[in-house]
């Protein structure tokens, strides 16, 4: 005969038994997330993270400390656990494959490049190492990925649609210059993606019968000339492509155009910034803080050729009422209402 008392007994030890049974398995589930987390982040580790960029560094400042603001929001912090390795080509284009090899032989665990020229570059360089793409204007086209769903290789990031939005340029500028009949197109044409932009600019000229005059510009030695070009050629307007020569000699080309009173379009915000008229482009900053989450899941085991390639997000409109003032220009209300920065 089994007594209350024994009864009440064996549910004491049973419950003792199921408390340390418990116990041992949330120790045991601990255990193993804080060693999938350690495996993940592998402490005391120093990750070197390669950037490399054909431009200057001054053109860089803006775009290299978004993507350090990208990996800090990441949990990576320079000196503790990341080394930054830059490299820039100051605008001298045949010195940017020598540059992808340098940060290869130092064996990173990632390059993050700044335009065409250097993921071409650090292709070139590296067929094992992964790629980040913080800006490429056709990265299909340009034979840098697969797809941009499917990359496949050791290349991803973010495109910056550039082609397209060259046409979106061009269409501003005749809003703000009505009798626009001629147009300078400052390029590259070793620039990869530059043959596709142009297809698109002469496409949206065509629409409303302005003339194009593309004006090439592929090494620094040749800027006199181009501006040259540029000033003979009676131009009502210039439309700058991306150009990590011409980004290089970004201080020149703005002056050179207040000089002459040209209403010029460009690229990104820091042409306007620093004294141009109008820039429509994407947030390019915003996709270098983008690259930062590229560079984390590949750090952490991802495969770039996994990772679709993105594209932008956040266009932005920014005029410099100053320049305009200064070139004796008015801005319709229009336009102005849709900017998303007025420099006044």
């Amino acid at each position: 005969m089994i007594r209350a008392s024994d009864h009440r007994s064996d549910n004491g030890k049973s419950t003792i038994q199921n408390r340390k049974l418990a116990g041992i398995v949330g120790f045991v589930i601990a255990f193993a997330m804080s060693a999938a987390v350690a495996h993940a982040q592998q402490p005391g580790k120093i990750y070197r993270i390669g950037f490399l960029f054909a431009g200057n560094q001054a053109a860089a400042v803006g775009r290299l400390q978004a993507l350090r603001e990208g990996l800090q929001d990441r949990g990576y912090e320079e000196g503790k656990n990341i080394v930054l390795e830059t490299r820039y080509g100051d605008g001298k284009l045949d010195r940017v494959p020598a540059l992808a090899v340098e940060l290869v032989n130092l064996k990173v665990d990632v390059i993050v490049t700044g335009g065409p020229t250097d993921t071409r570059a650090a292709k070139e360089a590296t067929s094992m190492l992964p790629i980040v793409m913080a800006q490429d204007s056709e990265p299909v086209g340009s034979g840098f990925v697969d797809s941009l769903a499917r990359p496949g290789g050791n290349i991803t990031g973010l495109s910056t649609l550039s082609p397209e939005v060259s046409g979106k340029q061009l269409e501003l500028l005749k809003e703000v210059i009505r009798k626009l009949s001629r147009v300078s197109v400052l390029g590259n044409s070793t620039e990869p993606g530059n043959a596709e932009t142009l297809r698109e600019t002469q496409l949206a000229a065509g629409a409303f019968g302005a003339q194009l005059q593309y004006v090439d510009l592929h090494e620094p030695g040749n800027l006199v000339r181009a501006l040259s070009e540029i000033k003979n050629g009676r131009t009502n307007a210039v439309v700058v492509f991306r150009n990590p020569v011409a980004s290089a000699q970004r201080t020149r080309i703005i002056d050179f155009m207040a000089k002459n009173r040209l209403p010029a379009i460009y690229v990104a915000p820091e042409w306007v910034e620093d004294g141009g008229l109008l820039s429509y482009a994407l947030d390019v900053r915003d996709n270098y803080r983008r690259a930062a989450t590229y560079v984390d899941r590949i750090l952490k085991g991802a495969k770039p050729g996994d990772l679709p390639v993105e594209q932008p997000t956040k266009f932005e409109l920014v005029i410099n009422l100053k320049t305009a003032k200064q070139i004796g220009l008015m801005i319709p209300p229009n336009v102005l209402a849709r900017a998303d920065k007025v420099i006044r």
